[in-house]
Order: structure tokens, then sequence, then C-alpha cells
């Protein structure tokens, strides 16, 4: 008996290592795949771009003429540019901008599974990304950013090193309040060896990354004067995963932003970025108004 318990605890932890490895959990797909959903839209091929920035492979998709206005999206944690498709097929925001969708550091194809935990470092990556995107003839354009989640500081992060690279930020859902960061029992316990070695990458970057966001966003602090673009929040009031509070604190940091919008969405949670997504490109296209307007 206690010989066939301890083959159903070993075959239960080879299932569930096996199923924490399965393609569901990694948070991406592939080029293929994300082409195929964009062409079937009716739109023109994406193209997929990957190189190098100080180290750290990096890996996004561009639809779109070079011609207009860039915008350039940053996922949450867990995630990478699939969690995008929707506005990479979305004709109304693809007739008036260029659309790149980033995978992360340490997801999607963006040196998956190796996480960064530096939101400044993060933010040189996205410059980066800008960078090699106009390295090749292209005349720089306006540029606006938008960020889910733990995207949204990253972008924050980026119009306060870069304020010149940046013509509007469309923070939704963002975790930028640093006393307002839940703190879990496990998330420290899932940072152990073992508990690493068996999170699937994507969760254990995740993981990873929330661990020093609070002590991450206190370094933002004194740097949110160095924002000057127009900003607009979204958020939804039963967010669950990343309180609304979090709006109030962006009003009051953002004392030299040209104008701030806050569009507060009564009783949504945390997966606006999806359920309501015409009113994030609604947002976007106003944002890209207002940047020519600032010309």
């Amino acid at each position: 008996m206690k010989l066939k318990k301890r083959y159903f605890a070993i075959i239960a932890f080879l299932g569930l290592f096996g199923t924490c490895r399965m393609d569901f959990l990694q948070f991406r797909s592939s080029d293929a795949k994300i082409k195929k959903q964009v062409m079937d839209s009716g739109q023109a091929a994406p193209d997929f771009h990957s190189f190098e920035t100080e180290g750290q492979p990096m890996h996004y998709v561009h639809v779109g003429a070079d011609t207009l206005p860039l915008v350039l999206l940053v996922h949450g944690a867990p995630g990478s540019s699939n969690n995008m498709v929707g506005f990479l097929k979305n004709q109304r925001l693809t007739d008036v901008a260029q659309v790149i969708a980033v995978d992360r550091p340490g997801y999607g194809y963006s040196g998956f599974g190796v996480a960064e935990r530096s939101l400044e470092k993060q933010a040189a990556v996205l410059k980066a990304v800008i960078g090699h995107h106009f390295s090749k003839n292209k005349k720089k354009r306006r540029t606006v950013l938008l960020g889910h989640s733990l995207g949204a500081p990253v972008i924050a992060r980026m119009a306060m090193d870069c304020p010149e690279l940046v013509d509007g930020l469309l923070i939704v859902a963002g975790s930028i309040a640093p006393e307002l960061e839940p703190k879990k029992w496990y998330q420290k316990p899932l940072d152990w060896a073992i508990f690493r070695w068996m999170l699937p990458p994507a969760a254990r970057v995740c993981n990873q990354e929330i661990l020093p966001l609070p002590g991450e966003l206190e370094k933002m602090l004194p740097l949110w004067k160095n924002i000057t673009c127009p900003v607009t929040l979204v958020h939804g009031t039963e967010d669950q995963l990343v309180p609304f509070g979090n709006v109030g604190f962006a009003k009051k940091m953002l004392l030299n932003s040209s104008g701030v919008l806050i569009d507060t969405l009564e009783g949504k949670n945390h997966f606006i970025l999806w359920s309501e997504q015409e009113r994030m490109v609604d947002h976007i296209i106003d944002l890209i108004k207002k940047s020519n307007q600032s010309e």
C-alpha cells in the first residue's frame, strides 16, 4: 500500500510538471499563428522583427504604413504580443496608425523565461524597439504608447526617461501606485529554486517581476514630473487584480502632463483591454489627434 501511494505521488507530481509545460501556459503564439489571424481579418501581412539590445533578445510584430504615427502596445504579466492581436486586426486603428506589439523581456520570444525585474531597463528596451524600428531610412513619427496592467509602469517609465520620444500614454488598468501593490503570502515561496523550476516559464517571470514591483514603483516617484505628454487612464471600478485607487494616484502625480483624461468603467474588471477594445481604440485615436495638434 505504501508503495502504491509513493507511485501515485510520483505520477501526480510528473503530471503536474507536464501540465505546467503545456503550450497554453506559455502565454504566447507563434509568428505564423499571429500572421494568419491578422490576414484572416483582411489586413495585410504583418512583419516580425527580432534583434538584441545590450544582451537582451527582443521580438515584436508590426502592421501598417510607415508613414503613419506609431502606436506601441505593451502587455501585462504574464502575456506577450499575442494579447494585442485584436488591435493588430483593427481596421479603424490601422487606417490612422502603424502598430507594434512587443514581447516584453522574458515573455513571448524576447528571452522567454528570463525575467527583467528593473522597470528602468524595460523602458530602455522600449526605447531600443522604437530606435530599431525607425533605424532603416524611416522618419521618426508621432508615438503613442499603450500599457496594460504591469505594462503600464513600463510605458510610464519610458515617458519619464525619454519624454522626447513619447507623444501620448494610454494607461489601461495600470499598476503604478507603490502603496497599492497587493502582497500575497505565496509570492516569495514561489521564487524558491524548487518552485521556480516547477512553474511554467511565463508564470515564473510574472512572479519575479511582481516581487520587486513596489520598490521599482518607489524609484519612479520623483520622476513623474518628467511626463509632459497627454495621458489617458482607463480603469474598471471592480478590478480585483489592480485596485481602482491607482487612478487617483496617477491624477495626483501627473502635474506636468499637458492633459489628463480619466475614463472610469463602472462595474468592469481587469480585462477591459479585451472586453472594451473599441473604447481603447477610440482613446488611441484621440491621443494621436492631440499629438498632431501639438506639432
